[in-house]
């Protein structure tokens, strides 16, 4: 399915669903989203790139491989749980700050939703790109 016209908005569609993508992993953690949704619909936009310019193309796209984004979302997620062990609490439980230049509350929880988000991801864009992937190289 490579026609002009899919071929000519796909860019644009992609760009839209990664910027939505954003969206709702950064409202997730009050309203319905997260990082689990929002690397669903990550995964989905490189799949819509790689249906219509190739798998090729869309790996090219993603300037990192697919299971090294999810890789590092992996440690990104291990890593937000460290704060927490070393003051005392249960491991990933949630552990707020402000910011000091910006004055603004910062959390643990952004980093976990941050990891999931690359995991899901990379691991998606993978299997999508895969199942898609027919020799073109």
């Amino acid at each position: 399915m490579r026609t002009l016209i899919f071929r000519a908005i796909a860019p644009y569609l992609t760009a839209l669903m990664l910027l939505f993508s954003i969206f709702v992993t950064l409202r997730g953690h009050n309203e319905p989203g997260g990082g689990f949704i929002g690397g669903l619909l990550a995964a989905s936009a490189f799949a819509l790139y790689g249906i219509a310019f190739g798998v090729p193309e869309a790996r090219r796209a993603m300037w990192f491989h697919p299971i090294s984004v999810a890789g590092t979302g992996l440690l990104l997620s291990a890593i937000s749980g460290l704060p927490s062990f070393f003051r005392g609490t249960p491991y990933l439980t949630g552990i707020w700050t402000t910011a000091p230049v910006f004055h603004f509350d910062v959390a643990t929880i952004i980093l976990f939703d941050l990891g999931v988000y690359l995991v899901v991801a990379g691991a998606f864009a993978s299997i999508a790109l895969a199942l898609e992937d027919n020799g073109e190289r």
